[in-house]
């Protein structure tokens, strides 16, 4: 048996395809596209990239993107201040707040300053409380909402199926369980200390790897048609590949994310998505 290839490339060009004509639309009646702002503080050469991608896909479709670079040495002060700047500015409807910051800006004080509004990542408390408890309207971060995308995009039933996610992070790992568990899956969330990872990981219908270990999961170590959402993106010699390792896992799984290509172009699309919303809970009359 060889696995079905998820393509996100794919799946990316048909959801962004929609986007871009909603973009307009709500252009042509504002006569300012839907806005992200994205801040990041230092120099981070992983996050600069995720900025030069955020803004050259968000303008070619139609979105628009104001970029804010702060220096290494910004007090926290001026960090939220500018959130709170940009939370009061119409023109905004999404902000997102690259990471890492350094070490003297506090994480967890720069997410309750991004606005709960715009915050298109999902990190506000408030969102990722709304998350937990599936209740209210809330953003979900952009990434695992990539990896639910391109499960629908594949037809695949989440409900009743036994789900094992590997990594326990609050960008991917956390957020994604959750999105499962609320479709209904069994879920159960592994990392770095769990022992027997081989034997649970053969439990699953659906394996999520978002540990950022390079070929941690081994081909055979997989059930027999499993679905693999792998979001793992590490550089080994002059290849960038996931958490599993894909010419084995090919022979095994029922389908298959590749690294390249599979949930990378999905998180800029769901950014997207969520700013899209954003701007239109702004203007409801826009919905339509």
């Amino acid at each position: 048996m060889t696995a079905t290839v998820i393509d996100g490339r794919a799946a990316s060009t048909t959801i962004r395809s929609s986007l871009r004509d909603s973009a307009r639309r709500f252009a042509s009646e504002r006569d300012a596209p839907p806005t992200i702002a994205v801040v990041f503080v230092g120099s981070d050469p992983p996050s600069e990239r995720y900025a030069r991608q955020i803004k050259r896909e968000f303008e070619r479709n139609d979105f628009g993107v104001v970029q804010h670079r702060l220096g290494e040495d910004t007090p926290e002060s001026e960090v939220t201040g500018l959130l709170a700047d940009l939370g009061a500015n119409p023109a905004i409807h999404g902000v997102l707040v690259e990471m890492p910051l350094p070490p003297h800006v506090s994480v967890e004080r720069v997410s309750l300053a991004i606005p709960v509004a715009k915050d298109v990542d999902g990190v506000h408390p408030i969102n990722a409380g709304f998350l937990f408890s599936n209740s209210g309207s809330f953003f979900a971060p952009a990434t695992p909402s990539g990896g639910i995308a391109l499960l629908e995009h594949i037809g695949a039933s989440v409900r009743g199926k036994r789900a094992v996610v590997i990594g326990r992070s609050a960008s991917v790992g956390k957020p994604m369980a959750f999105m499962l568990l609320h479709r209904d899956a069994t879920v159960t969330i592994c990392h770095s200390h769990t022992a027997d990872l081989e034997s649970i990981v053969g439990q699953a219908d659906i394996l999520v790897a978002a540990a950022g270990v390079p070929r941690l999961v081994q081909g055979e170590w997989l059930r027999p048609g499993a679905i693999v959402i792998d979001f793992g993106a590490s550089v080994v010699g002059d290849s960038v590949v996931g958490d599993v390792e894909y010419e084995s896992a090919l022979e095994v799984a029922g389908a298959i994310t590749p690294v390249p290509g599979g949930t990378g172009p999905m998180t800029v699309t769901m950014l997207m998505k969520n700013t899209l919303m954003a701007a239109q809970r702004t203007f409801p009359s826009l919905t339509r």
